[in-house]
């Protein structure tokens, strides 16, 4: 249908003093009531019908109806209570779907309020659909009640709109006065004007316009409704309980979400004066996300349920919180939400991601945020701080997002406009993190590309002390309550586990170079990992992650390098001298920075409270979680030896469980299976048939440049894809999932997530070892995905290694993928029925053989 350039709005006199609609036009009719606006509405609907044009009602308002059920209008129904980015993207659906030339009528934005407590959230839906709605050439009718938004919220919808009209009744008589009126002029157009049937009788006379606008309540300055809501909360503190508690739960489903688990889990320990303390702390508006609630939950469980058990040990913290709306609205200024939008499709989801990342790593914040930034970090000084991602889905039940997002050290050094400017660039960093790779496959693979990802921030101050010219806590480390990783028969999967590491956590949750943190079982904390004596200095902590105050920046330095620092705690609670590593630099001649000193924390552990503590406190957050936990802490020491515990971060932890025991055949003379071995899997009691092994080989892996190495994994990648939905096996020598190709296969754990079990192999030959990091992220997603995991010792006492049971049948790699027969030398896939995989984590017992 052709649309007429001139448009009516079924008042011949409003058509008159505005020069009527044009296509494209947004109108928005600021009233005191929605009857008011639906009277406006009328007259505007009946046109439409009388021109015949496709009519479209926007229902979302608690009000009554602005329209009647009719065929000749066509009504979506939506819902506001998901929040502004379903909502938005629902509207922009359907606005896409209705297509150009529609006629809309949107109830009144206001009842938004009553959902979002947010007026920026309002401007910001009208920010981003207002300029679709006039690509489209429609014309679309809005209502907002006067005297209820903020300024800048009215000034963000005029600037935005083409057409903004006050509506009047005074005495019975309605009055319309146009505020702005796009590319459109007259002497009198922006003079109030009389409605008297279909004509509009313009207000000339000084006296009769003073008369009418002194009657009208122009309003004052309104703080955001998110304030209002706050301020009236501090107001029942001193009510009874029972309107405390209404009011206790009215400001958690702002602050924290809807009723989920972890809801409720909070609103037994929260009370209204935590509730209110953390709304405190918030900059901006909206969610404050799972890892600010997490660490938050956990740190009142332990206080309340700990009954002073836990209260001298516990490093207060005083965090702040960027709330969810502030990734929404920086979207939106940044002319980001469009390509947003079409990055949410299936079709766009992977294809406009990086152009969307670039987007928000080059974005500007309003000159408002920036000040909000700037006193926040006033109140740090010049303290080291860590701005962390905390969306929405993070750190919940079900989906952990375990390193999928940046969190980005602040060391805070430099003028203020410099400290300012690094901190803004983390905030960018963060958000930009949600279009990275591989948290859009995490999203994809669990069903969650369609939910709001809504990203909140967490900035922490950094746990540590200065020592020199350094910045780094004594101890850090990941804590899980439970665990399936062991490696003695006698071991007490319940107790928990603990990875240390000295310094900064970074080295606690990754994998890293040529280092191996402190795993301890805290059934027995001194019992350690099957490790030869003279192995004992080579699997242990070498390098030290720190804040360098002088570099301003995260760096990294050899445990040689700092051992004479001054720690201002006793240094033999960390480190233990190796007498036999001191005997031979003695015979080597070094006199230099060399050390003697291991890195294995004994006597923290044996001689200090702190394994008890951390044992005691994983159980206590397990039972009242229901449910196994995954937590990152730091420790710091006093030189008497006393410790603070700062609990950073606190998960629920997904376990395959144990299972029932498992009958597991005789080896009989160790020729006929596969692998045989003695500890060193997580996973579990398993009976699990293998359909396909993909074997890569150690030599062969090894003789190839580091391109040639990356090329290797992204052929996993390919196979991975594939073979989904059948019981794979993966073996390879070393590490899988390194940054460090010399070191294994750079894989990302999304090139092995369909894989049922991984086997890393220990070449001696190649220079390959596996590393059991039980803790770090790549742990947490091979638990969270179900993957048995296995460490094959080749050459240790116990351990059984066959691989011809798998190179001796036939190479499908090129059948499987034609383009990838250059790489049959190293990747051998061979089909395997009747291979089965099986387990007992009691007697740690592990075989794989044809049966």
């Amino acid at each position: 249908m052709n649309i007429d350039n001139k448009i009516s709005t079924g008042l011949k006199g409003l058509d008159r003093v505005i020069d009527m609609l044009r296509p494209g036009d947004n109108v928005v009719w600021q009233v005191d009531s929605v009857s008011d606006y639906r009277k406006i509405v009328e007259p505007y609907v009946a046109q439409t019908r009388l021109d015949q044009r496709k009519l479209v009602y926007v229902r979302f308002g608690s009000h009554a109806p602005l329209l009647e059920d009719s065929p000749e209008v066509k009504t979506y129904s939506l819902e506001t209570q998901r929040g502004f980015e379903s909502f938005a993207t629902a509207v922009h659906k359907l606005v896409e779907q209705e297509g150009p030339g529609t006629f809309y009528v949107f109830d009144c934005l206001s009842d938004l309020l009553a959902y979002w407590y947010s007026d920026l959230m309002i401007s910001n839906f009208f920010k981003v659909s207002c300029p679709f709605l006039y690509e489209l050439d429609t014309i679309a009718y809005f209502g907002i009640i006067r005297n209820v938004h903020t300024y800048d919220t009215i000034a963000c919808i005029r600037e935005t709109t083409q057409l903004l009209l006050d509506l009047y009744q005074v005495k019975n008589q309605y009055y319309i006065h146009p505020l702005k009126v796009w590319q459109r002029y007259s002497p009198t157009m922006f003079l109030p004007h009389l409605i008297q049937g279909q004509d509009a009788v313009c207000i000339t006379a000084s006296s009769e316009a003073a008369e009418l606008f002194s009657s009208i309540n122009c309003g004052e300055e309104r703080p955001d409704y998110w304030d209002v809501i706050i301020n009236q909360a501090k107001d029942a503190l001193v009510s009874g309980q029972k309107e405390q508690e209404k009011v206790k739960r009215l400001l958690m489903t702002m602050l924290i979400g809807n009723e989920s688990r972890m809801f409720e889990l909070c609103d037994r320990y929260f009370n209204l004066r935590d509730i209110l303390d953390i709304a405190a702390r918030e900059i901006g508006s909206g969610f404050i996300g799972g890892k600010s609630v997490g660490m938050l939950v956990a740190r009142k469980i332990l206080l309340l349920e700990g009954h002073g058990r836990f209260e001298p040990f516990l490093e207060s913290h005083d965090s702040y919180y960027l709330g969810a709306d502030i990734f929404y609205t920086y979207l939106v200024q940044n002319g980001c939400w469009k390509l947003r939008a079409r990055q949410k499709t299936k079709e766009g989801y992977f294809k406009y991601a990086p152009e969307l990342r670039e987007r928000i790593l080059n974005g500007k914040f309003s000159k408002t945020m920036r000040e909000k930034f700037m006193r926040m970090l006033e109140y740090f000084g010049q303290s080291p701080i860590i701005v962390r991602s905390s969306s929405l889905l993070e750190d919940n039940f079900g989906n952990t997002f375990a390193g999928k997002y940046e969190s980005v050290f602040c060391v805070n050094q430099g003028t203020p406009e410099e400290r300012y400017a690094a901190f803004e660039q983390a905030v960018r960093t963060v958000y930009a993190s949600t279009m990275n790779e591989d948290a859009l496959a995490y999203r994809m693979n669990r069903g969650l590309f369609e939910h709001d990802e809504q990203m909140a921030i967490l900035v922490q101050r950094v746990s540590g002390d200065y020592h020199e010219e350094k910045f780094f806590p004594h101890v850090a480390g990941v804590g899980n309550s439970s665990s399936l990783y062991v490696w003695d028969k006698s071991m007490d999967i319940n107790a928990g586990m603990l990875r240390l590491v000295f310094g900064l956590g970074t080295r606690a949750v990754e994998r890293t170079l040529d280092d191996y943190a402190r795993i301890v079982g805290l059934d027995n904390p001194l019992r350690t990992p099957p490790v030869n004596c003279e192995d004992k200095k080579k699997f242990s902590q070498h390098y030290v992650d720190v804040l360098s105050l002088k570099e301003n920046a995260l760096t990294s330095h050899s445990w040689d390098e700092i051992v004479n620092d001054d720690f201002k705690a006793d240094k033999n609670l960390f480190a233990s001298w190796d007498h036999q590593t001191a005997g031979r630099l003695r015979e080597l001649g070094y006199t230099g920075k060399h050390s003697a000193y291991v890195l294995d924390f004994y006597k923290l552990l044996k001689d200090t409270e702190f394994p008890g503590l951390m044992r005691d406190m994983l159980a206590l957050l397990a039972r009242v979680y229901d449910y196994p936990v995954d937590i990152e802490f730091t420790v710091n020491l006093s030189p008497d030896n006393r410790f603070k515990v700062n609990l950073l971060q606190c998960r629920p932890l997904k376990t395959r469980g144990l299972g029932n025991a498992v009958q597991i055949p005789e080896l009989g003379d160790g020729q006929d299976c596969f692998f045989s071995a003695r500890g060193n899997f997580m996973g579990g009691n398993v009976r699990l048939p293998i359909d396909f092994v993909v074997y890569v080989g150690a030599e062969a892996y090894a003789e190839r440049n580091e391109q040639s190495k990356c090329a290797v994994a992204r052929q996993i990648g390919l196979l991975n894809m594939v073979l989904k939905g059948k019981n794979v096996m993966l073996v390879g020598p070393g590490r899988w999932g390194t940054t460090t190709p010399s070191l294994g296969l750079p894989v990302h754990f999304t090139e092995l997530c369909n894989m049922s079990v991984i086997c890393e192999v220990a070449s001696c030959a190649a220079g390959f070892t596996p590393e059991l990091s039980y803790g770090t992220h790549f742990f947490q997603n091979l638990v969270e995905a179900g993957i048995f995991y296995v460490a094959i010792f080749n050459g240790q006492h116990g351990v059984v290694f066959h691989p011809e049971h798998v190179l001796n049948k036939e190479n499908l790699l090129a059948a499987l993928l034609p383009q990838s027969i250059q790489f049959a030398d190293v990747i051998h896939v061979a089909r395997t029925d009747g291979l089965v995989l099986f387990s007992d984590i009691v007697t740690q017992k592990l075989l794989c053989k044809h049966i």
